[in-house]
């Protein structure tokens, strides 16, 4: 079995699958799909996918994310940590889906979870 996260995971076809049924979800909770009305979803779920590919472990976008920059229209919006909850709920409903093994899921959710305090802009200056 192999350490890199996006290899067990199934590679770039598993992650483009992935982002296709994470957003599926995603769309459909009333909570959260505000967040989404005036995002080109086509471009988010690219930009989805190199970033998940990236955070598992393969291949990387040369173009650095920050992600509190990313993420400030949502915040302008009110997105809190429940939403971010959610978010990272429908992530592992969708990897458990897939028949991605627990510990892959877990891995995966402490992955988000290390980007909350950036997504939220609470990092230490």
């Amino acid at each position: 079995m192999s350490s890199n996260l996006y290899e067990r995971l199934g590679g770039r076809d598993a992650v483009f699958t992935a982002v296709e049924l994470f957003y599926d979800r995603v769309l459909g909770d009333p909570m959260l799909k505000p967040f989404f009305d005036d995002i080109p979803m086509k471009e988010q779920k690219a930009k989805q996918r190199a970033f998940l590919a990236m955070a598992f472990g393969g291949p990387a976008t040369p173009k650095a994310v920050d992600l509190t920059e990313s993420h400030a229209a949502s915040v302008a919006k009110g997105m809190t940590d429940e939403h971010f909850d959610a978010v990272v709920g429908h992530l592992g409903a969708t990897l458990e889906s897939m028949g991605v093994p627990a510990e892959d899921i877990a891995e995966v959710a402490a992955i988000a979870e290390s980007t909350r305090d950036a997504i939220f802009g609470r990092v230490p200056a």
